[in-house]
């Protein structure tokens, strides 16, 4: 059987295959492409009966339907969001979807602390003035997070992994999720309303996935009941946060930083090199023009552990599909099979 692997990254590829190869020996063919999954390439997965797509690429009803004319019936998506795969196509198609429903939160709460503290304590202005021996303390003043207020929005396993650390810091804990987690309860979070932690917050870590509810989560009337001095942190889903607004809120002078490592237009770009090329998307190039906000490449989750986890999860997803055994990661399951 023919499989074919989309958006695969330079230190993802090795991980994937050796989680391969331990699967299914040489019992399958797996192809690894470095080129992301859309309109132009689908073409190039005809005759492979497995399609294992990344979160970057674009599995709308046209991409699903040339997957299907080439015979694809499985989509393994190597991610836990699935905003970019229409499933009612797939469902109406007769594909099969499945995704990594868990890896190591502890990947994305660690980095989502990474950015919240840069972004606090100005480490990589600083870093970037060191580098040329400018030993000057001016314009980094941060704040101690001790005794701050943080608010979690979204307490699954992630912002429950990030609550953990939040009160490590000695930090006062606010949540918000449609269900109160019994973990978080004990490090004692106080769920309130999304305005009062919006409001109360000093720092705001996004923790949803993206669905419709959730789209422009972060909205204008959000950003405007923050703090003046608050930190904005979305390591989730860039959907999350509408743009326009934030921009207007920084531009405002409100925000003592903002950390994104999402952006919500960002395939096509993140995962690519665009130095030698002119930045089309305006909102992301005026983000990039603020002292205060620091964006990174969608790579909270990219830790060995993590995707290794991963990697060994489509693997199972493979087996399952093949076997026709049940499967909590399957999204969308054909009332029939095509096999």
């Amino acid at each position: 059987m023919k499989i074919i692997a989309y958006g695969v990254l330079t230190d993802e590829r090795p991980l994937l295959e050796a989680a391969f190869e331990q699967a299914f020996g040489d019992r399958h063919e797996l192809r690894c492409l470095h080129l992301f999954l859309n309109r132009d390439t689908a073409p190039t997965a005809a005759g492979h009966e497995i399609v294992l797509s990344s979160v970057n690429d674009t599995l709308d009803a046209e991409v699903l339907r040339a997957l299907s004319r080439g015979g694809a019936e499985l989509i393994a998506q190597r991610a836990t969001g699935y905003n970019n795969i229409d499933l009612d196509a797939a469902r109406e198609l007769g594909l099969t979807v499945a995704r990594v429903s868990y890896y190591s939160p502890y990947s994305v709460a660690e980095f989502a602390w990474a950015l919240a503290l840069a972004v606090d304590r100005r480490i990589v202005r600083a870093a970037h003035r060191t580098r040329e021996f400018d030993f000057r303390l001016d314009g980094l003043l941060g704040r101690d997070l001790h005794g701050r207020t943080v608010g979690v929005v979204g307490t699954g396993k992630i912002g429950t992994a990030f609550t953990r650390i939040a009160h490590g810091f000695g930090m006062r804990l606010l949540g918000w999720d449609i269900a109160e987690n019994p973990e978080c309860l004990a490090l004692g979070m106080e769920y309130v309303p999304r305005e009062r932690l919006f409001a109360e917050s000093d720092l705001v870590s996004l923790h949803v996935p993206l669905v419709p509810d959730t789209h422009h989560l972060v909205d204008a009337r959000m950003l405007d009941l923050m703090k003046p001095d608050a930190v904005l942190v979305n390591s989730s889903r860039g959907g999350l946060v509408d743009t326009d607004a934030l921009l207007t809120t920084l531009r405002s002078g409100r925000l003592a930083g903002v950390g994104l490592d999402v952006y919500e237009e960002e395939a096509g770009v993140f995962f690519l090199d665009k130095s030698l090329e002119v930045m089309t998307d305006e909102r992301l190039a005026r983000l990039m023009t603020f002292p205060n906000v620091l964006v990174t490449s969608h790579q909270a989750y990219f830790t060995r552990d993590a995707v290794g986890q991963i990697a060994g999860t489509t693997m199972r997803n493979i087996e399952s599909y093949l076997a026709g055994r049940p499967n909590d990661d399957v999204l969308v399951r054909p009332d029939s099979s095509r096999r």
